[in-house]
């Protein structure tokens, strides 16, 4: 058998997306020269690694088993370029994240330090919704995510880091209106398996409040310029619109129910070999969190 690693990084990228099209996207290569490395390295093979289930790219069960030996190949690959990189006393690599919406709040302040004390180390993050957060970690395509709740599965490892303060907020308008009754108020939700949402969900149906009506957007941002337009009140995260409650944009409607706290972690799966630049992250975290706990808890 005669496979290169650009042939396993062609097969890995199939299998990860599904579509020999996405996989060229990603490896910024053509399709035709995607579709050529996947042919010579699928036919050093007995059987397929791949069959079409109408227009649907599937992997076999062997290709699975292929996709797993070759994901350590890989990483026993980068591994021996990262350690020829050590030599040189400089950490070096690419720091893969993913993270929840409302997250970019904090991630960049947990990241500044660690980088400024490693300038070569490079990064890669991508602010999504949990659902793909949760296809990263299925996926195995990123070293850690940020959630505030850790999901059930993959089985993970998780480091709790800050306290994430959900308080009910209007503008100043929305506010007095709802500080007299929350009852025929317009809520304004984020998309369905937010966990914002689902907080904001346990608090409404604890409380027995008939909202007037209820407004789905897809980002935090879309609700924190909706509230100030007086749309209607929401369940947000506080570190997000220290600002804006500053300016007196937002205003904070009191509850004895509220605020709701929940906690940042940083998670990742169980049984992950981590490169040398996650595992340095990992203890630049470890050792600083009692730094991060009092700057953002305070």
């Amino acid at each position: 058998m005669n496979y290169t690693l650009r042939q396993l990084q062609v097969f890995r990228a199939i299998a990860n997306h599904g579509s020999i099209t996405k996989a060229a996207r990603h490896l910024h290569l053509t399709q035709p020269a995607v579709s050529l490395q996947f042919k010579s390295f699928s036919e050093q093979f007995d059987f397929p690694l791949i069959e079409y289930q109408g227009k649907k790219l599937v992997i076999t069960p062997l290709g699975k088993e292929v996709k797993i030996h070759a994901e350590r190949i890989l990483d026993q690959a980068n591994a021996l370029k990262l350690m020829n990189e050590s030599l040189k006393e400089e950490l070096t690599g690419t720091l893969l994240l993913s993270i929840v919406s409302t997250g970019k709040y904090v991630m960049p302040y947990l990241l500044g330090e660690f980088l400024e004390k490693y300038p070569a180390t490079d990064l890669i993050m991508d602010v999504t919704n949990r659902s793909t957060v949760v296809d990263h970690l299925i996926d195995n395509s990123v070293d850690f995510a940020l959630v505030s709740v850790v999901p059930s599965k993959p089985e993970l490892n998780k480091l709790t880091l800050i306290e994430n303060e959900l308080v009910l907020v209007g503008n100043e308008v929305y506010a007095q209106r709802a500080r007299k009754n929350l009852d025929n108020c317009r809520f304004l939700f984020r998309e369905t398996g937010s966990a914002t949402r689902h907080a904001m969900e346990e608090f409404v149906a604890s409380q027995d409040i008939k909202a007037d009506r209820i407004l789905e957007l897809t980002t935090n941002e879309a609700i924190k310029q909706s509230v100030m337009a007086g749309l209607g009140i929401s369940l947000m995260p506080k570190i997000g619109i220290k600002r804006e409650l500053d300016q007196g944009l937002i205003h904070i409607i009191p509850h004895e129910a509220l605020p709701v706290t929940t906690q940042w972690n940083l998670v990742w799966r169980k049984n992950k070999k981590l490169s040398p630049v996650a595992s340095s992250y990992l203890e630049f975290l470890e050792s600083r969190l009692s730094h991060f706990t009092s700057k953002f808890n305070r």
